[in-house]
């Protein structure tokens, strides 16, 4: 059974926290596609927050970024820039390695100031989804099934590779898994914010294993 995971609980703890998410005010690049936003995690742009401790692990490596969480019931996070977008699609590949189906990974849009206020999106190897808001000193809501994961045959048990897309729009939050929507909420509680990508880990140490790769962020119409 997959548990529940409460963002704020694993930021308190966080270590990691500091090098990933300590970043310098660098602008997001266009890209030359017309997007606001591109990163394929290869050259000298190193934007992303990275660092490793005992409980997880964010590191360029082999042309993408990968996230290693050993922990149980652990969540880091990355962010690119401190640049602020709202009405946008992001999209990324999640190449999966991790050895517990019920991990998760995912996007983070509109996150605030204060790092625990944001949306995000999360898949699971074994089929589940969540659309989810976090608040500062409140436990996350899961906005999608009732406050509880969820399953979709859209997404394809321990695959390879999965390639996930968020539409954070002026109330309006929508998840993609392979070019097909998963579900759809409507919220506005945040409207703009920074953005970013995580990784969860279950009840298996070191179960959580995911390098992201060509990720894009683009003006909703």
């Amino acid at each position: 059974m997959k548990n529940r995971f409460n963002f704020l609980l694993a930021v308190l703890s966080l270590s990691l926290a500091a090098l990933a998410c300590s970043l310098p005010n660098i602008p997001g690049v266009p890209g030359a596609d017309g997007s606001l936003f591109s990163d394929n995690f290869e050259g000298f742009n190193q934007s992303w927050g990275t660092g490793t401790d005992a409980d997880g692990a964010v590191e360029y490596e082999n042309g993408g970024l990968r996230f290693q969480v050993f922990r149980t019931g652990y969540f880091i996070w990355s962010s690119p820039n401190e640049e602020e977008y709202s009405n946008i699609r992001i999209e990324v590949t999640a190449k999966n390695n991790s050895r517990d189906s019920y991990a998760a990974f995912g996007i983070i849009c509109y996150q605030g100031t204060a790092k625990e206020d944001m949306y995000y999106f999360a898949v699971s190897p074994n089929g589940d989804y969540a659309i989810a808001k976090a608040v500062t000193g409140q436990e996350d809501l899961f906005l999608t099934n009732d406050n509880e994961w969820g399953a979709s045959s859209l997404i394809p048990k321990n695959a390879a590779s999965y390639r996930i897309g968020a539409e954070c729009g002026n109330g309006t939050l929508s998840l993609f898994v392979n070019g097909q929507k998963v579900d759809s909420v409507q919220d506005a509680t945040y409207t703009t914010g920074t953005v970013g990508l995580f990784a969860w880990n279950d009840e298996q140490p070191s179960g959580t294993d995911v390098t992201f790769d060509d990720f894009v962020i683009t003006r909703l119409p």
